[in-house]
């Protein structure tokens, strides 16, 4: 079952919400000793996550199904870099990893039970109830964590206000409602903050000489500027007087610091078909997600920021993603 992206939590009775936390999303499938974890593209996972493969096989139920979400905590938040470093065709990799920095398995859901009943047509609610009384059966020290839930929309927000990094958004659910395999029959609201970077560089749109695209960027604590992203969610109708605007700006370096051509897992193609530009220009973006000190995704152009010297954009915006969350504590102490 998936999720449908919207505006905001929805309001009236009848929802359970649940926090969207920071990883893969897994199915767990064990019976005996065969166990499968598997991607929701259903693209298998258990090769690289091991320990968790062990750690099922463990259990003294030796069958069913459940959903959830795998992820790595480190420091006060969860490591989305550390869960792709996992992605890597070297076993023995894969093992080093496993044991330096072990992944969770944070379950929200039940879809068959030891007995082998399928719940998929239950509601919710009931599926919650044999959740619960199946992690209740897990003995001493665990890999497996209960994600918490609420059905209160007031506290929901609150999640979605004051949670940290390790926290993706929420997820709102029917309470009585069935599990619909391969539908959006559930509601995601992401958490959305904004930012003031420096424009350190541009790319043309693709087989065009108008921009495509504005290069992000934030001082680092030497004083450096680096590479944290795009946007490329500027108007049609702005894009030829902006493109001459930053044509007079090009100069390198552009980023100081880490640069689009550097090393990083997002290295492209394209990444050193950039223009550098003079640190002079600030917008304001809409993000949504921080991973390794880049925002995870796209971000939108809300503004630009005459008012803003670029000096002024630094990493302590961000801050944030950094601070412990009590919802992540609460699930790692179990």
């Amino acid at each position: 079952m998936e999720a449908r992206l919207v505006d905001e939590l929805p309001g009236g009775s009848g929802w359970q919400f649940e926090p969207k936390w920071d990883g893969f999303r897994c199915l767990a499938f064990r019976s005996g000793e065969d166990v499968e974890l598997r991607a929701k593209s259903g693209k298998p996972l258990g090769r690289y996550f091991p320990e968790i493969v062990q750690e099922l096989r463990a259990l003294p139920q030796e069958q069913f199904v459940l959903d959830g979400e795998l992820a790595i905590p480190q420091g006060n938040t969860l490591s989305f870099d550390a869960l792709q470093m996992r992605l890597h065709p070297a076993e023995s990799r894969i093992r080093k990893l496993a044991g330096e920095t072990p992944a969770i398995f944070i379950l929200f859901d039940m879809l068959a039970t030891p007995d082998g009943e399928s719940l998929l047509e239950r509601s919710l609610k009931e599926r919650r109830e044999s959740l619960e009384g199946f992690f209740a059966g897990i003995k001493g020290e665990t890999a497996l964590r209960l994600s918490p839930f609420t059905r209160q929309r007031a506290e929901a927000q609150r999640w979605l206000v004051k949670a940290g990094g390790a926290l993706d958004g929420v997820i709102a659910k029917r309470v009585d409602g069935r599990y619909e395999s391969g539908e959006r029959a559930m509601l995601k609201v992401k958490r959305l903050r904004t930012a003031d970077c420096v424009v350190g560089g541009f790319r043309y749109e693709n087989g065009g000489r108008q921009v495509g695209s504005l290069l992000l960027g934030l001082y680092n604590e030497r004083g450096e500027l680096d590479h944290v992203g795009f946007t490329s969610t500027i108007p049609r109708a702005e894009r030829a007087a902006l493109t001459k605007r930053l044509e007079a700006l090009v100069a390198p370096p552009g980023f100081t610091g880490r640069a689009p051509g550097g090393p990083s897992r997002w290295t492209t193609e394209r990444s050193s078909e950039w223009q550098p530009l003079k640190p002079k220009l600030v917008v304001e973006v809409r993000y949504d997600h921080v991973s390794g000190d880049r925002f995870r995704h796209g971000t939108t152009l809300l503004r630009w920021r005459p008012d803003k010297a670029p000096r002024q954009c630094t990493f302590a915006q961000l801050q944030e993603e950094a601070r412990p969350s009590k919802l992540l504590r609460a699930v790692m102490e179990r």
